[in-house]
């Protein structure tokens, strides 16, 4: 396969030069490639500390430290898919509700133009409307790695829309099938001792920190997979699901989480399923000013995106 949507060689253009962009990729619109890099700069669902607006740009500068090629697998993303920059979404940051609706027509036309998107956010609620975009044919199996539920009902007596709640209204909208979706390393105390409760009641397989930590990174994962099948699945990585010392520019950091290595593990144990779609949520670089979760963040991108590049080569690239 010819392909002409390579990186940057960083042994003739330094990192530290040109226009930032994914993974130092070309700029291109989804019907042009098989994997769309996207940003969505959104905090307006944050209920405390906000910042994640500005991750997609941070995500960008720090993936300019990716290579071409997996350490493990020996495989490049860039051999086996066209892969892009396909810009942000963007938003109203002065309408929740109205910026809702961009983003689920933006993936919505991702998913026309037949690319499969990796998303940079943005806090958890756009994994929502992104999900409105995408499940077009049915609900979804969902993999969630994540130290928060995001199963809430409302929150400030009655918001329906924050970062705690799109996969409640995923549910109910019918755009996650609760019995094909799993949700790993949840942890921390919880305002309420129903707060789990509905998630339980639909079926969502829950696997605390505690029993991940007792289990490990294989048998954890062969559950994950046995739930979400061989059907279409989704997958969302909160970057609060890993431990604060190693990721802490988040908005709501929860100690005692899996570690970056762990991380990378799980990732790469995706590998095979037939998956529509994956994002990397709540990166908030004001509360980083290292850059390390940026970091974190672009190195997961890496590993998801290798394994969206594997579906591609198993569907066969266009």
């Amino acid at each position: 396969m010819t392909n002409t949507f390579e990186p940057l060689d960083s042994g003739t253009v330094p990192r530290f030069a040109g226009l930032p962009t994914f993974m130092r990729l070309p700029v291109a619109e989804p019907s042009q490639v098989d994997i769309a890099i996207i940003g969505v700069p959104f905090d307006l669902g944050t209920t405390n500390r906000a910042g994640t607006r500005h991750g997609p740009r941070e995500l960008r500068n720090q993936s300019s430290l990716m290579r071409r090629v997996h350490h493990v697998t020996g495989l490049s993303p860039y051999d086996r898919a066209r892969v892009a920059d396909c810009g942000d979404v963007i938003i109203d940051p002065f309408d929740l509700m109205r910026s809702l609706d961009i983003i689920a027509a933006h993936y919505e036309g991702v998913r026309a133009a037949g690319a499969l998107p990796l998303t940079a956010g943005g806090d958890h609620l756009i994994s929502l409307p992104i999900l409105r975009g995408l499940a077009k044919d049915g609900p979804v199996g969902l993999i969630q790695f994540d130290a928060h539920s995001d199963t809430y009902d409302t929150f400030f007596n009655g918001s329906r829309y924050t970062h705690g709640t799109p996969f409640r209204r995923a549910i109910e909208e019918g755009l996650v099938d609760p019995k094909r979706f799993v949700q790993i390393g949840l942890r921390g105390a919880i305002s309420n001792a129903s707060n789990y409760d509905y998630a339980r009641d639909m079926g969502v397989r829950i696997i605390f920190i505690e029993e991940f930590m007792a289990r490990g990174i294989e048998d954890v994962m062969a559950e994950a997979r046995a739930i979400v099948g061989a059907a279409p699945t989704y997958v969302t990585f909160d970057i609060d699901g890993i431990d604060p010392s190693q990721a802490p520019g988040t908005g709501t950091p929860e100690i005692g989480g899996f570690s970056t290595r762990e991380a990378q593990a799980m990732v790469r144990r995706l590998d095979g399923l037939d998956i529509i779609g994956a994002d990397l949520v709540e990166v908030a670089p004001p509360f980083d000013p290292s850059g390390l979760t940026a970091l974190t963040g672009a190195t997961i991108m890496f590993e998801l995106l290798c394994v969206l590049a594997g579906v591609v080569a198993k569907k066969g690239a266009r």
